[in-house]
């Protein structure tokens, strides 16, 4: 069985991107010397400690973005942190993050009022921090929203359940899984999802066939008139910059891929899914994108 790990290492495909951003004798002496002080300076910063211990990519790392709270050692520290959480491409994530849990809890109302309980899957959630927040705002105590959350990371998984437990969710159940070879969901949600939520994978993945695979996949396992909503890296400025500087959760280059929208959506179609709709974030690099079943 591929593992979503193994599906996020550098391939042909990963190769042949790298090559086309290959830098020239100037270009790689400017990135080994950013490399360099980022590993030792920028160490002082909490957040480059997180990206460099779990992964840029990681939901590790993405948690503590979220959370956008500069801290590190001494003065230095948090000021490169607050460098660090202010790069454009954070900022993205957490709008990102705010169009996300506007549009389900927008889905969570519309299966509401046909009194149904919905019942969300997200398959590549890291500790999910944005879902207990959506549990959190949707009256938890109405029994009608129910969580599985998922991650390949042991560590993520660990995290997120800590949190759900020390914020007293129990709606909300947490377990490791390959986003690109989903379980039964049975057990944490009692039935097939109705909702799946796919965030911040699909611009990892560089093999176009592996992306429109998890698309059809999830089809599959999507209840009858249920919804999946994904996002897409539309653009990004720093491209450049990561894939020559930042490690992923494998230590490798994290180089990822930006597609146009319009592209993600005809994928979702040959998938199966209609009533297909999209929208950017305010800061301008990811859409949502959501379709039925």
């Amino acid at each position: 069985m591929t593992t979503h790990s193994e599906q996020l290492k550098v391939s042909k495909v990963a190769q042949r991107e790298m090559e086309v951003t290959q830098p020239g004798l100037l270009g790689r002496a400017k990135w080994a010397v950013m490399r360099k002080l980022l590993s030792t300076a920028g160490r002082t910063s909490k957040g480059v400690r997180t990206g460099y211990e779990y992964g840029f990519d990681s939901g590790t790392m993405l948690d503590y973005v979220y959370i956008n709270r500069a801290e590190g050692n001494l003065l230095i520290g948090k000021l490169i942190d607050r460098v660090y959480l202010n790069a454009v491409g954070w900022r993205g994530i957490r709008a990102r993050r705010v169009l996300l849990k506007q549009v389900l809890r927008a889905e969570v109302e519309r299966n509401r009022a046909k009194g149904e309980t919905t019942r969300l899957l997200d398959v590549a959630a890291g500790p999910g921090r944005y879902l207990q927040e959506l549990l959190q705002e949707c009256s938890p105590e109405r029994g009608d929203l129910r969580i599985l959350s998922r991650d390949l990371s042991a560590a993520g998984v660990a995290q997120g359940a800590e949190q759900a437990r020390l914020n007293g969710l129990k709606a909300i159940q947490y377990e490791q899984g390959d986003a690109f070879n989903p379980a039964p969901t049975e057990a944490g949600l009692g039935g097939s999802p109705n909702v799946i939520v796919v965030s911040g994978l699909y611009e990892l993945l560089l093999d176009d066939e592996t992306l429109q695979k998890s698309l059809a996949r999830l089809y599959q396992i999507l209840a009858p008139g249920g919804a999946i909503y994904f996002t897409t890296q539309t653009r990004h400025p720093q491209l450049e910059f990561i894939a020559n500087v930042l490690p992923n959760r494998d230590g490798l280059p994290w180089i990822m891929k930006c597609r146009p929208v319009a592209q993600l959506e005809a994928w979702a179609r040959q998938a199966g899914f209609t009533q297909i709709e999209s929208q950017l974030e305010g800061v301008g690099l990811f859409s949502v994108t959501s379709g039925r079943k």
